[in-house]
């Protein structure tokens, strides 16, 4: 299994971010991308929505350009698979993914978590693990009215900034989401504080994730 480093000297570091929806990268890990940008790590980025149509495929465009402003190589990936059907469209999904792999080689993938109360997320998770069966896998997670938190045991620090960044960025560009009871600056920065305060980040944020396995090097 491949090894991660995120400071190789003159090595870019190739992630693929895969979200169910509109703004579930931004949500898991926008804070990790913006932070690893600040920190001047040479990324490049193919960042996957599998549920963008109409109002929502302009807001996903709209908010990954924004979130990865500053990464020189990105490509953005826009998806129709119909939002609440994945674990329905099973085979269509499965040869997307297989094409995602022939198309781009990561050193990391940001996906859901296998046991995200979502059915999208959960499907989402399951075929990230069946096709890119080499790689270092980081699934990240997404606050909801289940209850389904988990216990993380990979924790990015970030800073203060980066999450006030975060959550302006989430609010500029899912106009769609903003009725939502969940969808605020209280409940994103809330488990920030949460995980930052798991991990002792020093400035008392960070983002969560679930690492199953890696290997030292």
């Amino acid at each position: 299994m491949r090894s991660l480093s995120l400071t190789s000297p003159g090595t870019p570091l190739r992630v693929l971010c895969l979200g169910a929806h509109s703004d579930d990268i931004e949500i898991g890990c926008g804070g990790t991308l913006l932070d690893w940008i600040e920190r001047g790590i040479d990324l490049e980025v193919c960042w996957v929505v599998f549920s963008a149509v109409g109002p929502r495929a302009d807001e996903a465009t709209q908010s990954a350009q924004a979130f990865l402003q500053g990464v020189a190589k990105k490509k953005i990936v826009l998806c129709e698979f119909r939002d609440g059907y994945f674990p329905y469209q099973g085979v269509e999904l499965k040869d997307r993914f297989e094409s995602l792999k022939r198309e781009f080689e990561p050193d990391v993938v940001l996906t859901h978590r296998r046991d995200d109360a979502h059915q999208d997320h959960r499907e989402v998770a399951r075929l990230t693990w069946n096709s890119f069966r080499d790689h270092v896998i980081l699934e990240y997670e997404i606050p909801k009215w289940d209850g389904d938190l988990a216990r993380p045991n990979l924790y990015q620090p970030i800073g203060q900034s980066v999450l006030e960044r975060k959550i302006a960025l989430l609010h500029e560009h899912f106009d769609t989401q903003r009725t939502k009871d969940w969808f605020d600056a209280d409940t994103f920065r809330a488990l920030a504080r949460l995980r930052g305060m798991e991990s002792r980040a020093p400035e008392r944020v960070a983002e969560a994730f679930v690492l199953s396995k890696a290997v030292l090097c």
